[in-house]
């Protein structure tokens, strides 16, 4: 694939995914490996654009007044150390992909055939918050660990489920979480033990870099400052089922053939 049909399908995917909170992880990901590059480059660029676009995300939308620190503190408390132990544990890649990716297909459908995002969250007071907030941030980050991803694509659904904080909230939640959680992969990466090093191809991507850092605050402008909450949940739910589908068909393509 040419570099510069790549570079404008990593800006098309950071503007969508940055629009609602997301890196856009799993679809760079997926796009370098259809590129043909080295898998053993990947996570490096893929979680590297990742901080990128979260990056702008934090700031618009803490900007905006739609990030609480006190509100994110509770989901990364656990969040990293359980993405640490979740890098070291082995599980059934199978039996892993298909629970992930029906788990989202039924959450997108959820959102999709209720998205009203008006609808009366839950008054938690602090102490219930965070016991709510410390195991499911806790467990996520050890899903995240286990698959290499930054975990957004599972937090959100997960929050928009308690009710625990209105949509654009959820969304600058997600970014700070993903950020996080980014960090610590891209540095796992880099301290990989080895003959291969990923610090040259990742410095050859550079161009990649700058077109998601563009694209990243659109669509992370667009999420805090302009999008109706409604749109940004459907948008959410459209992203999580992109996801959902293209789990469920590499399970089957992992198991039937």
């Amino acid at each position: 694939m040419p570099l510069l049909i790549l570079a404008g399908l990593f800006f098309l995917a950071a503007v969508a995914y940055a629009s609602v909170g997301f890196g856009g992880g799993s679809s760079y990901n997926a796009l370098l490996i259809l590129s043909g590059m080295d898998y053993r480059l990947v996570p490096a660029i893929a979680l590297s654009c990742n901080i990128l676009v979260v990056s702008g995300g934090v700031f618009h939308y803490s900007r905006a007044g739609f990030l609480s620190i006190n509100k994110l503190i509770p989901f990364i408390a656990l969040s990293v150390p359980m993405a640490w132990l979740g890098g070291h544990l082995l599980v059934s890649e199978q039996v892993f992909i298909v629970l992930l990716g029906f788990s989202l297909l039924l959450a997108a459908a959820q959102m999709l055939l209720k998205p009203d995002s008006t609808a009366r969250m839950k008054n938690y007071q602090t102490p219930h918050y965070w016991l709510i907030a410390a195991p499911v941030g806790g467990l996520i980050g050890l899903l995240a660990g286990i698959t290499g991803i930054g975990g957004g694509i599972v937090l959100a659904p997960v929050i928009y489920f308690l009710r625990l904080v209105p949509a654009r909230t959820v969304a600058g939640i997600t970014s700070g979480f993903i950020l996080v959680n980014s960090i610590a992969g891209l540095a796992g990466q880099m301290m990989k033990a080895g003959d291969y090093s990923p610090m040259q191809g990742w410095l050859e991507a550079w161009p990649l870099f700058v077109v998601v850092v563009i694209g990243g605050q659109i669509g992370s402008r667009m999420g805090a400052y302009h999008l109706p909450e409604t749109w940004i949940k459907r948008l959410t739910a459209i992203l999580m089922l992109y996801v959902a589908i293209r789990l469920i068909w590499r399970w089957a393509v992992m198991t039937l053939f």
